[in-house]
């Protein structure tokens, strides 16, 4: 059984990660703070762990270091449009 997938954002500082979460909230989002996973990098600890990466497109100014897709073995990088 193949397990769902789920994307991890990353950002450059945790104001962006708590301003994210801040509008998330807003629009009712599904999200969970979670630890950069070990074999992510990235200038803060902390990133967004969601289902659905279409909100990108509501975080207007917020800047998102990277998206990685996660299948439940490995990280792929996911190329935001």
């Amino acid at each position: 059984m193949q397990k769902e997938k789920v994307f991890f954002l990353l950002f450059p500082t945790i104001h962006d990660v708590l301003k994210t979460e801040k509008r998330l909230k807003a629009e009712n989002i599904g999200y969970e703070l979670v630890p950069v996973p070990r074999n992510l990098s990235s200038d803060c600890g902390v990133c967004i762990k969601m289902k659905d990466i279409t909100i990108i497109a509501k975080l207007g100014d917020i800047k998102v270091e990277s998206c990685y897709e996660f299948d439940g073995r490995d990280f792929n990088e996911f190329t935001i449009r």
